[in-house]
């Protein structure tokens, strides 16, 4: 039997939305599993894969609760003035799914027009970016953090720091209101996920010593194959924020391809000129730094700017992971695969970088005004930006760690946040009962706990 679309629903929008949103659920699964799967020490293989297909599933458990509406719903008013507008009033939305796509929208975005997807849409679209980000986080705790305080640690961080970053941002909060933007997840995925995982990776500890001496990659053909998902994969998570299969979205595509393909190359040749190899594992770093960065910025800056933030965004984490990277602190914190630099550092740039470059022409398509809102950077004659850039930057970090630190805390009064010593010798066998290799490649060997860094 035909059932006719309701009026406001645009068949084109819906489909690119839907696809859009499969596009970064495989950057999820499998692409950030196999990538940490193939980038870690073989015996850390099945744990690494095993905690981003968790950290998948468990969200949207959450999400559909009371994440979605956390992050896009009607304010809950916590006191006057900004304590009214830092998250949405918790509710399930199971009961939404066949409404027309609605989420509080900040004063700023009062041009933006109605939604031409269904709600169950925007709802799914949002929770594969809501996924992504602890799966993000992980890489800065891979080889030690406990298996099960990690099942604890994902939904209650979710809850109350990647909800709050989505609403401040996204949904019409705070920092909306005053002006900041945040085109696809720069500050509310990225640098959320770096400064976590950073503050991560201090309170659980370091690796084992043997770990962290030798930590080569098991498989890095296999990582390559991961990384390259996440590539592709991020055609969908720029390409689908204008939320309008338009003109916008091709550019933040293009963008995206220019930014990446720039900071690969960038990070490639900073190897060979420094280090004088090119180095895979390098290119993989530079790939994601320059898809990193370019998100806050993909659908407000043209390709020129692009091309900027690609280099920069490339350059900048480089030598922060190489130079910065041996100092005390970084070398006294254990981030695995340098997430801060990665991501947090890169999507600072990125969105610093929204304020800078931000073309007000880009929501033009031959003097016609595109479905979203058009932003104006430095560089076009709006000073104010940058500001208000840097105001959500610091309010982000400083949010996110704080709340970081004291969820985990929190945990290890009910539950160890390290894996045992057993587990952290053994590893994968120890913690999940399997290994990655084929079974007569596996020998049982009599150990013996070793030292372990305080």
């Amino acid at each position: 039997m035909y059932i006719p679309d309701p009026r406001y629903l645009n068949p084109g929008n819906t489909s690119w939305q839907l696809t859009t949103a499969t596009f970064v659920g495989l950057q999820s699964v499998p692409g950030l599993a196999i990538l940490y799967g193939g980038i870690v020490k073989k015996k850390w293989a099945i744990n690494s894969a095993m905690m981003v297909v968790y950290a998948f599933a468990i969200v949207i458990v959450s999400w559909v609760l009371f994440g979605f509406s956390m992050g896009f719903g009607s304010p809950l008013h916590l006191g006057p003035g900004i304590l009214g507008n830092i998250v949405g009033t918790p509710h399930p939305v199971l009961s939404q799914l066949y409404q027309q796509g609605q989420a509080h929208v900040p004063l700023a975005a009062s041009a933006m027009p109605s939604f031409q997807i269904p709600q169950s849409s925007l709802i799914y679209f949002q929770f594969v970016f809501a996924a992504i980000t602890p799966a993000i986080l992980a890489g800065s705790v891979l080889g030690r953090m406990s298996f099960k305080a990690w099942m604890i640690f994902v939904p209650v961080w979710s809850t109350l720091v990647y909800s709050v970053n989505a609403f401040m941002l996204w949904g019409g909060g705070w920092l909306a209101q005053l002006g900041a933007v945040d085109f696809s997840g720069g500050y509310v995925i990225h640098v959320a996920a770096g400064i976590s995982g950073f503050v991560a990776a201090a309170v659980v500890g370091p690796r084992t010593t043997k770990d962290r001496a030798t930590f080569n990659p098991n498989n890095l053909l296999l990582a390559l194959a991961g990384a390259g998902i996440l590539w592709l994969g991020w055609n969908g998570f720029n390409g689908g924020d204008p939320y309008f299969a338009n003109a916008d979205a091709a550019a933040a595509v293009l963008n995206t391809n220019i930014a990446s393909a720039l900071a690969l190359v960038t990070w490639l040749i900073m190897d060979m000129w420094v280090l004088n190899r090119p180095s895979l594992t390098g290119s993989i770093n530079g790939m994601i730094c320059g898809l990193v960065a370019i998100t806050p910025a993909a659908g407000y800056v043209n390709g020129y700017g692009a091309m900027a933030i690609g280099i920069l965004g490339s350059a900048i984490p480089w030598f922060t992971m190489n130079r910065l990277g041996r100092t005390k602190l970084f070398r006294k914190v254990d981030d695995t695969l340098g997430v801060f630099h990665t991501h947090l550092v890169a999507g600072a740039i990125g969105g610093l970088l929204t304020g800078v470059l931000a073309d007000p022409h880009m929501l033009e398509y031959l003097g016609v005004k595109s479905a979203g809102v058009a932003v104006t950077g430095l560089l076009y004659g709006n000073p104010h930006q940058l500001l208000v850039q840097l105001e959500a930057l610091l309010v982000i970090v400083a949010y996110d760690g704080v709340m970081t630190f004291g969820i985990l805390k929190a945990i290890s009064w009910v539950i160890p946040l390290r894996a045992s010593v057993a587990e952290l010798e053994q590893g994968d066998m120890a913690i999940h009962g399997e290994i990655s290799q084929e079974p007569e490649d596996f020998e049982e060997k009599e150990w013996e706990p070793e030292s372990i860094e305080a």
